[in-house]
């Protein structure tokens, strides 16, 4: 099961990169090549989502949710160990003024 998450994580995010660099920015029209944004909104013009950022948004959930998954099930194969379970430690006595 951990395998196969771990296959669906990968892929995702594979897939999740792709899909962003596909997308254009926002200020990619002329008016933004000279600081323009077209539009007296906050941050700046937002048209109707196509289907590249209907992508990034399921897939973004997918990775979330798969990261998730994955530490879940990690930490119930791995049982309660700490970073520092396999170290010694050995206490000193402050020193005497």
């Amino acid at each position: 099961m951990v395998y196969f998450l771990v296959f669906i994580h990968i892929v995702v995010c594979l897939f999740l990169i792709g899909v962003v660099l596909l997308q254009t920015g926002k200020s990619a029209d002329l008016a933004g090549a000279f600081g323009g944004q077209g539009s007296q909104t906050a941050f700046g013009p937002r048209g109707a989502s196509n289907l590249l950022t209907k992508l990034t948004t399921y897939s973004a959930v997918i990775f979330m949710l798969t990261s998730i998954g994955l530490t879940i099930l990690l930490s119930r194969s791995s049982g309660d160990h700490s970073v520092l379970s396999g170290t010694k430690t050995t206490q000193t006595t402050p020193a005497k003024k």
